[in-house]
């Protein structure tokens, strides 16, 4: 039987690694892998906080980097290189979503809920990457 290798996590860059881990931990309903946690002294100098679900599997990485050109996408200036796609339940459920992620710090870049094939946001978080909210 062959061995394939297991995806960990995707892995974020980002200039604010606990920021950006903070905005995805509460879109998600993600917790900290044991030792990341925010420090109780408020004393802060994280460069890699990984995120997990419920059981453990972990889900997200964030990196820290001293600089990051956010995509200028839709123009192709400066290219995506990669987005996070999240589906929710309902029509409701994606007009909920968009507003969790606004008031936690993202902005759109796309709005598609007209369309009735695929409704969907194209948002951006805090660091600009680029994440789709649409319904499945």
């Amino acid at each position: 039987m062959d061995e394939f290798p297991w995806l960990m996590h995707t892995a974020i860059d980002t200039t604010d690694c606990r920021g950006l881990a903070e905005f995805y931990r509460d879109l998600l309903g993600l917790q900290y892998r044991p030792g990341d946690e925010p420090p109780v002294d408020g004393l802060d100098d994280a460069d890699w906080l990984v995120l997990v679900d419920s059981e453990g599997r972990r889900k997200l990485a964030f990196q820290q980097v001293d600089r990051l050109e956010p995509t200028t996408w839709p123009e192709h200036d400066v290219p995506m290189q990669m987005h996070l796609d999240f589906s929710v339940s309902s029509a409701y459920e994606l007009a909920r979503q968009r507003d969790r992620a606004l008031a936690l710090g993202a902005r759109i870049l796309l709005d598609r809920t007209d369309e009735e094939d695929e409704a969907l946001y194209v948002l951006a978080d805090p660091s600009g990457h680029p994440f789709c909210l649409l319904v499945r």
